[in-house]
């Protein structure tokens, strides 16, 4: 997508961290908006911000991307709207940390639907629209490079990403084989200051259990405070928004922002090759020696 101006755009997860970078960066480009996210007030703020930095247009809608009916309402009220969607940005997501034998399966149900069936959601409803607009269109899905690599400590997260980014490459070749002017892509960031370790914050009533032992327990606290950390010690936030809208200008597919994951994607994707079991110490080892470099 070249020229952004006066094309309108979805944007999920857009009250807080990535998706709020990409409204910026929406409205600097001249583009109608639809900020979408589970926490109203944040959001509200979000759509102000915009006005701010020149959108003209912008429509807030406060939604829970894991439910299809609440996908169902940000599509249609876009197109009554604006009558097109010319990019789809999927940036909802949530981790609860925890051994992933001992997360409760709610918390397992919370984290496949918001991480990867929201993208399944809209990418049904609006590839549709897109193709049957006929113009070049662009989808940006947020994955992370948990999609690209694996570790311990948050297996449903692991198993999310990797699931969305096959996903995306998949419907990307379906895509071509049909003969569609979508352009297709996957942001795969490693760890960023945005406010992935507040998750808590927007879990729906739906996977709340506040008598559930689990959440009392020394394991969940730990997992906690690690992602908070590893969050807060991140890199900031500020750029990635330019960076992800180069891509989308670009038709970008991959967009892979850490480079220093690089050794551990090349090792995991050797034992692939090889049938070689995967073998934790050799994958702490890369680790660390990416840490030195």
């Amino acid at each position: 997508m070249k020229d952004f101006k006066g094309k309108v755009a979805i944007i999920t997860g857009a009250a807080y961290g990535f998706g709020k970078e990409f409204v910026k960066q929406a409205a600097e480009r001249g583009m109608k908006i639809v900020a979408v996210d589970i926490v109203g007030d944040e959001l509200a703020k979000t759509g102000e911000l915009a006005k701010e930095l020149g959108a003209e247009d912008i429509v807030c809608i406060t939604a829970d991307v894991g439910i299809y009916a609440d996908t169902e309402k940000v599509v249609n009220e876009t197109m009554e709207k604006f009558g097109q969607i010319d990019l789809l940005m999927c940036n909802a997501g949530v981790a609860v940390p925890g051994a992933g034998i001992n997360l409760p399966l709610r918390d397992w149900e919370w984290i496949v639907q918001t991480n990867l069936m929201s993208q399944i959601y809209f990418m049904r409803q609006v590839v549709p629209i897109m193709m049957k607009q006929g113009w070049h269109c662009n989808i940006m899905n947020t994955c992370s490079v948990a999609g690209v690599i694996n570790f311990t400590g948050m297996v449903p997260y692991f198993t999310t990403k990797h699931a969305a980014v096959a996903l995306n490459e998949s419907l990307n070749y379906e895509l071509q084989a049909m003969g569609a002017d979508i352009a297709m892509g996957v942001f795969c960031p490693g760890y960023v200051q945005t406010h992935l370790d507040h998750s808590e914050e927007y879990r729906p009533e739906r996977f709340k259990a506040p008598d559930d032992p689990y959440y009392a327990s020394e394991e969940f606290a730990k997992g906690q405070a690690a992602a908070k950390f590893v969050i807060e010690t991140g890199y900031p936030l500020e750029g990635f928004g330019a960076t992800v809208f180069k891509a989308i200008e670009d038709d970008q597919f991959y967009v892979l922002t850490h480079r220093e994951y690089d050794g551990m994607l090349q090792l995991q994707t050797m034992e692939k090759l090889k049938m070689k079991n995967p073998n934790l110490a050799e994958l702490v080892a890369a680790i660390n020696a990416a840490k030195e470099k």
